[in-house]
């Protein structure tokens, strides 16, 4: 049993990584559209303070939006917002300090947001962690669980009426949902989804990525039966050289950084999927969708499973006191 959940996860985690990597090396990154201009427009991007969320957000302020980069990293944040102004474009950024980890944090966050009685067009739930030792959040969940996903979670459904009312016929509200490859290798463990029994990094890390892709196709859903004008997209930015491999063993660190050179995408790079879907005209009102370099693929065939994704929403709502 124990083989089941910590070795073969590991395996299935690094090949997922290995058919990225070759898949890159005889592709070049999709060269993102010029973008339609977003004055007016606000935005929320998760994780906005480095790597892909703050290319995401940079490239959203140069397109006229107004920008809330939220982290839970304060000088992170401050020097994030500084340069998106010092580069001039019409838009503006704000940080404002969030903790995706803490459940109490991200209601405090939507209270904050609420108070300032302003529309929101775009949510991208960019925020995330990789590979961290076994840890529980302040709410007791599994880390990866905790951050990847259930903080996304309960942020999106406590501002889901304020999209649901900034969105109309031909501007839809869109939120954009930061999954991975690694999710073709995750498994949704109902009755341990904190993983206490036998803990794996890796398992845990592709449970949340894949518990994002089920999130997804379950909240277009239930916004498609009522009739909302709000879309819902996952997207795998692909093996990006990011602060998010900090957490690999010494090894793998060493071997990862001579490759990352020439077979990984840049933050900018790997931004570029989002925007995609935050911004493109060929994406307007299209959600369930599961975006990799520019184009639709299907996802994992476990997060078709409709009954899966209910049994998800339903635990989720109580996990997190909804």
């Amino acid at each position: 049993m124990w083989l089941l959940s910590v070795v073969v996860p590991l395996i299935k985690l690094y090949f997922c990584g290995a058919r990225v990597l070759f898949y890159q090396m005889f592709n070049r990154a999709f060269k993102l559209p010029v973008l339609p201009k977003q004055n007016g427009r606000v935005a929320i991007v998760t994780g906005g303070t480095r790597g892909m969320g703050y290319e995401a957000a940079r490239h959203l302020a140069s397109l006229g939006m107004h920008v809330f980069i939220v982290g839970n990293e304060r000088k992170e944040g401050a020097e994030a917002v500084q340069k998106i102004h010092d580069e001039g474009g019409q838009g503006k950024a704000e940080y404002v300090y969030v903790d995706l980890t803490s459940l109490k944090s991200v209601r405090q966050f939507a209270q904050t947001f609420r108070s300032r009685g302003l529309p929101l067009h775009l949510l991208i739930n960019n925020a995330g962690t990789m590979l961290v030792p076994e840890c529980q959040t302040e709410d007791g969940f599994e880390f990866h669980f905790g951050l990847n996903y259930l903080g996304h979670f309960l942020l999106t459904n406590l501002l889901l009426d304020i999209l649901k009312k900034s969105g109309g016929p031909g501007r839809c509200s869109r939120i954009v949902n930061m999954s991975s490859a690694t999710h073709y290798a995750g498994i949704m463990n109902m009755e341990d989804l904190n993983r206490r029994k036998y803990y794996s990094s890796h398992g845990a890390y592709a449970q949340s990525k894949l518990a994002l892709v089920l999130f997804t196709y379950f909240l277009q859903e239930q916004l498609n039966a009522g009739g909302y004008h709000v879309s819902v997209n996952a997207v795998d930015p692909g093996m990006v050289d990011t602060a998010l491999y900090d957490n690999l063993w010494t090894l793998a660190q060493m071997l990862k950084k001579p490759v990352a050179k020439i077979l990984f995408r840049t933050p900018a790079e790997g931004a570029s999927i989002a925007l995609l879907a935050a911004a493109a005209s060929e994406f307007e009102g299209v959600g369930a969708c599961y975006l990799y370099n520019g184009e639709k693929r299907p996802s994992a065939e476990v997060s078709y499973d409709t009954e899966l994704q209910a049994q998800l929403w339903k635990k989720s709502c109580e996990l997190v006191g909804l």
